[in-house]
């Protein structure tokens, strides 16, 4: 659909957002395609218990605990912060995910930071069995394969693509299936420079950008300005934004047109990524620090 507010209609441009967090109740948005071609490779092995990794207001966390029982997998969710075992109905997304049948492994930070050697692999195998591995955000090959398959012929009128960006594997899709006249912006909803090279992991193509002024601070910061910023383009356009991903990417949008950095008369694609289920923790934690709520 075309966006209907001021600030893009005055703007000479056509801009358009592809909504594809309505594939899904729960597993909505890129959440549904990273993990299509991986629930598929698990039933392919025969693995009963998937097995991943986030923290705790994770749309990843919940997506996986929904997959999960959708497709008769035991779900098994480690978690990022031993403090939040006592928490969990406290916490609107561990709390879903619980409901959806997914076990929780709390551990402390410094432990999380080595989820991915060896030795913790092994100990979690001898806890809990022979499992499926989904790396924490849902990124690998199998996961890039299935975001190549949110772009469609359609897309093609389209000059330039522009996208959340958490792990990585969504824009890697994206610029895999790109065509060759197209620009791929990213948004990063993380700082540092570490993205760049995890997306060349996945793909060969150049035909991509990072831009990197809009993550307010860093993963799940939000400040008052951005949240009225959420809350009037949802009033204007009938379009929720979640505030760690699509509500900083179309912040940036915004600003970028006011620069002129898009030459006039572009049609720009914004690919709607989801993470719709965050927001009530969200305004949770908004609400201890006496910010605005997300409408």
């Amino acid at each position: 659909m075309s966006l209907t507010g001021s600030v893009f209609l005055d703007s000479g441009y056509q801009v358009c957002v592809k909504k594809t967090y309505l594939n899904h109740t729960f597993i909505s948005g890129n959440k549904l395609s990273k993990l299509k071609y991986n629930i598929l490779e698990a039933k392919n092995l025969k693995k009963t218990t998937l097995v991943t990794f986030g923290g705790a207001y994770s749309n990843h966390i919940a997506a996986v605990a929904v997959a999960g029982k959708e497709n008769g997998f035991k779900t098994i969710g480690v978690i990022r912060g031993e403090e939040l075992h006592s928490k969990i109905n406290e916490n609107p997304t561990l709390l879903f995910s619980q409901e959806s049948g997914m076990q929780f492994k709390f551990i402390t930070r410094e432990e999380y930071r080595n989820k991915t050697t060896d030795c913790f692999l092994e100990n979690l195998k001898k806890e809990f069995g022979d499992f499926y591995l989904i790396p924490e955000g849902g990124t690998n090959i199998l996961a890039v394969k299935g975001c190549e398959e949110i772009l469609e012929k359609e897309d093609e009128v389209y000059d330039y693509i522009c996208c959340p960006v958490g792990t990585g594997g969504t824009i890697s899709g994206i610029i895999n299936a790109s065509f060759a006249h197209q620009k791929i912006l990213g948004f990063p909803a993380l700082k540092g420079d570490f993205l760049q090279e995890e997306i060349s992991k996945f793909t060969t193509k150049t035909n991509w950008e990072l831009i990197t002024d809009y993550h307010f601070g860093g993963y799940a910061k939000v400040n008052a300005e951005l949240i009225d910023f959420i809350n009037q383009f949802k009033k204007q356009n009938n379009i929720p934004l979640d505030p760690v991903y699509t509500g900083k990417m179309l912040f940036g949008i915004r600003d970028l047109i006011s620069k002129g950095f898009f030459p006039k008369g572009s049609k720009i694609l914004i690919i709607h990524t989801g993470g719709l289920q965050g927001i009530p923790g969200m305004n949770t934690v908004l609400k201890k620090k006496n910010l605005p709520l997300i409408q």
